[in-house]
Parts: C-alpha cells; sequence; structure tokens
C-alpha cells in the first residue's frame, strides 16, 4: 500500500466533496417536498414559494454534484484497485474515518433535536418524516463507506453496483417527484414578468405622485413624467395603461399571467392601505390610486 499519492488523495477528497454537496442537495429537495405535502397552518404566506425555489435549486445542484460523485468515485475505485489493489491510501482513510465521524455526529444531533422536539410536545407528522429521512441517508453513507474504507468491497463488487443503482433510482425519483410539485420553467418566467411588472408600476406610481405634487395636477400621460417608452411592457405583454378618473384619482392597469396569490407576490401590498396594495388577478388588472397633494 502507497503511504503517500497525491492522486489518490485529491480524487477521494474531491469524490467525498461531491457525496457532501449531492447529500445535502437530496436532503433540501426532500425536506422541502414533505414542506409542500404537509403544510403547517402556522407558516407564513410565502413558505411554499420559498420551498419551491429551495427544490429548483436543490434539483440543479443533484444533476451537476450527483453524476461528479459517481464519475470520481469510479476513477478513484479504478485507480486504488490499480496501484494498491483495492487498498486506500493512509490520507484516503483519513479523509474517509473523518467524513464518518461528521456524519455519525449529524446522526447524534439528530437524535438529540428529535427528543427534544418531543419533550417540547411539538412532533408532527412531517418532522418525523425530516428525522427518518435524515437518519437513513446519513446512516447508509456511513455504512457503506464504513465498509468499504475496510475493504469489504474488494471482492463483492457486485455489491457495490448493486447499491450505486439502488441510490441513483432513488435521487431520480427524488428529482422527477421535487420537479412535478414545482412551476415549469415557462410559468417561472410568466412569474418573473409578472413581478416585474408591478415594480414597473411602482415606479410610475412614485414618478406620478411626485409629478401630482409639485405640479398640484395629474400628469395628462406617462409621456409627461418624461419616462422614455413609458408605456413598455415586458415583452409579449400588453402596453401599460394610465388614466385620470378626477382630479384626484387615477387608474394604472397591467395584464397579468398569474394572480398574485398563485405567484406567491411579494408586493401583495402594506397594512390595510389599498393605496399600496399590489394584489392582482390574471389577466388584465386595473389598480386604483389617489394622490394627495399636501
Amino acid at each position: 500500500m502507497q503511504i503517500h499519492n497525491p492522486k489518490h488523495f485529491t480524487l477521494q477528497l474531491g469524490s467525498l466533496i461531491a457525496l457532501y454537496v449531492a447529500v445535502i442537495a437530496f436532503l433540501v429537495l426532500a425536506f422541502n417536498i414533505i414542506n409542500i405535502k404537509f403544510p403547517d397552518a402556522a407558516e407564513y404566506w410565502y413558505t411554499a414559494e420559498s420551498a419551491r425555489a429551495a427544490i429548483r435549486g436543490a434539483i440543479a445542484t443533484l444533476i451537476v454534484f450527483y453524476p461528479t460523485y459517481l464519475v470520481l468515485t469510479r476513477i478513484s475505485n479504478q485507480a486504488r484497485r490499480k496501484e494498491t489493489k483495492g487498498e486506500y491510501t493512509v490520507l484516503g482513510k483519513w479523509l474517509v474515518y473523518f467524513s464518518i465521524l461528521v456524519g455519525g455526529a449529524v446522526l447524534l444531533g439528530n437524535l438529540v433535536t428529535l427528543v427534544l422536539y418531543f419533550l417540547n410536545g411539538e412532533i408532527t407528522e412531517r418532522f418525523i418524516l425530516k428525522v427518518l429521512i435524515l437518519g437513513i441517508v446519513v446512516g447508509a453513507s456511513l455504512a457503506y463507506y464504513a465498509l468499504d474504507v475496510r475493504g469489504y468491497f474488494m471482492k463483492r463488487m457486485k455489491y457495490a453496483v448493486s447499491a450505486g443503482l439502488v441510490v441513483t433510482a432513488l435521487v431520480l425519483t427524488g428529482i422527477i417527484y421535487g420537479y412535478l410539485n414545482i412551476e415549469t420553467p415557462a410559468v417561472v418566467r410568466e412569474m418573473r414578468l409578472d413581478d416585474q411588472q408591478v415594480t414597473d408600476l411602482q415606479d410610475m406610481q412614485w414618478r406620478i405622485e411626485e409629478y401630482a405634487r409639485n405640479n398640484e395636477i395629474l400628469p395628462e400621460s406617462l409621456a409627461a413624467l418624461y419616462i422614455s417608452n413609458a408605456e413598455a411592457a415586458p415583452e409579449g405583454r400588453a402596453a401599460y395603461r394610465y388614466s385620470v378618473t378626477n382630479e384626484m384619482e387615477y387608474k394604472l392597469c397591467a395584464t397579468f399571467a398569474s394572480s398574485s396569490e398563485e405567484n406567491n407576490s411579494d408586493f401583495m401590498g402594506y397594512g390595510f392601505d389599498k393605496n399600496f396594495s399590489w394584489e392582482h388577478g390574471a389577466g388584465e388588472w386595473c389598480f386604483e390610486r389617489m394622490v394627495s397633494y399636501e
């Protein structure tokens, strides 16, 4: 066995880093799917959108890092079998045992959290599911490497391949199921355009009311605000519309792909002042505003 081998050390380190990232991404994916499937009445209204955003990030991370882990692990194993007869180098063993130590600490912390929640009477169905998933994912990873570093899979290659196939199937299932619980890329784009339109309308409102306070009259059109191409909405959307309804009131209109409730928009409103509410439905929607010249 080679005592020091930079090539083996680098491959093993890269493989373990990719594993850490993939495991964390899978846990984030699983936890947020649970958050969506088992909603908590005490959560804030934007929690569902935060969960979907986390799922999108976890899927992207898994798609990149899980194959990276498989490739680096295969290269590392082939190099070990060729140069050290399948045994880990000293530095490689240090990396694996350190990973086992960290994983064991995570599992112990998981048990402490479970007991603490039980004592506080906060055990819920979704919390139990998260604890089980964390224990299974981290425990299985630890068990595999604890056996591998002792040479268990050197003469049992079929077991290692079978384990890899099972894990790959679970990851693919998680990715597919997670994708089914988020909006498609096209829908996400439309939601972002809706938010952009609200931002544009907010800017227009500020400019209109600034104009009104300086001139003691509402502008006749958006062109009077000296905004270049003021009525232009994002590509594919109808132009913004502005109309004066009386001496102190006006309307700003835009066409939205979805309602602010479906979009979980950050622009729902402030308190009960309708002059600052941006709740809207799908399709063309007008916001009524009133200006105080004082």
